[in-house]
């Protein structure tokens, strides 16, 4: 039975989120850290939103990677997901919480916000290491735990950074992260994201490997949509790469007006209108 404060049409977006994640069909993540890149993105055609943790953290000035703290990353993300009628799913760091059960009051809160999905990542910020595998599985397990008393069917996407972290030799990598994904996925996962996994040969034994849907990040110089689809991946987010280009303009139009006075790389952005037009 779903509780009282959690309305049908969320858990309708839960599963919608859900049923997005088709292999060989992924579902595209233009990863937004506020209401309006979430409905600029959503406009787009955007079929869900999805929350990068390092862009959160940079428009609330704090640095990623444990530098945000839960409180505000979560206002943040009910101001996101007030701002568009589709499915949000939060980055969550490693849950903002020093135990298992912390990592059970952050779901709970989370839903609270009306987002219906998460990434939990497995690397502890205090040390720049991969959390024990029996502690991190305990923290998925809390989060589904927490996700089934709210009667919300959250999609939680578990990460590792087996690679992001470069653990162990090269050649070890990709069964550390296979073996890391299946205890994730026996404690609750609904998916698996692999950041720097992007070699195509390894992305495919991967996705062969995993019986959930796997999601892997994109940048430039990565494969494409399609050739990622073709892999058999079932999601694919831009991580911070939005934010950092909008930020990337700011500081292209800053330096101009105070080096040489005039106000070219303000031609070509949004107008007022436009802008004003996202919330009405």
């Amino acid at each position: 039975m779903t509780n009282q404060h959690h309305s049908t049409d969320q858990q309708t977006k839960a599963r919608t989120l859900h049923d997005l994640h088709r292999p060989g069909t992924p579902l595209v993540l233009a990863n937004v850290w506020d209401a309006a890149s979430a409905r600029l993105v959503a406009e787009a055609g955007a079929p869900a939103i999805a929350t990068a943790s390092a862009s959160v953290s940079w428009t609330l000035g704090a640095p990623d990677g444990g530098g945000l703290d839960r409180d505000r990353a979560l206002a943040q993300t009910a101001l996101i997901a007030a701002a568009v009628d589709l499915p949000v799913t939060a980055d969550l760091e490693s849950g903002f919480a020093d135990t298992a059960e912390g990592v059970g009051e952050t779901v709970t809160r989370l839903l609270a916000t009306g987002a219906v999905g998460v990434n939990l990542e497995d690397a502890d910020h205090a040390t720049g290491e991969l959390l024990p595998l029996a502690e991190a599985v305990e923290r998925i397990a809390a989060a589904r735990a927490a996700a089934e008393a709210a009667g919300i069917d959250l999609y939680l996407n578990a990460r590792t950074d087996v690679f992001m972290l470069g653990v162990g030799e090269p050649e070890e990598r990709l069964g550390l992260a296979i073996a890391r994904a299946e205890a994730y996925v026996a404690a609750g996962a609904s998916g698996i994201f692999v950041p720097a996994l992007i070699d195509p040969d390894s992305v495919a034994a991967f996705v062969k490997a995993v019986p959930v849907p796997v999601n892997v990040l994109a940048f430039p110089g990565a494969p494409s949509i399609a050739e990622l689809a073709g892999l058999g991946v079932a999601r694919v987010s831009l991580g911070p790469g939005l934010a950092k280009v909008a930020y990337a303009a700011v500081e292209r139009a800053a330096r101009e007006v105070y080096a040489s006075g005039t106000y070219g790389a303000l031609d070509g952005g949004l107008d007022y209108g436009r802008l004003n037009g996202l919330f009405q």
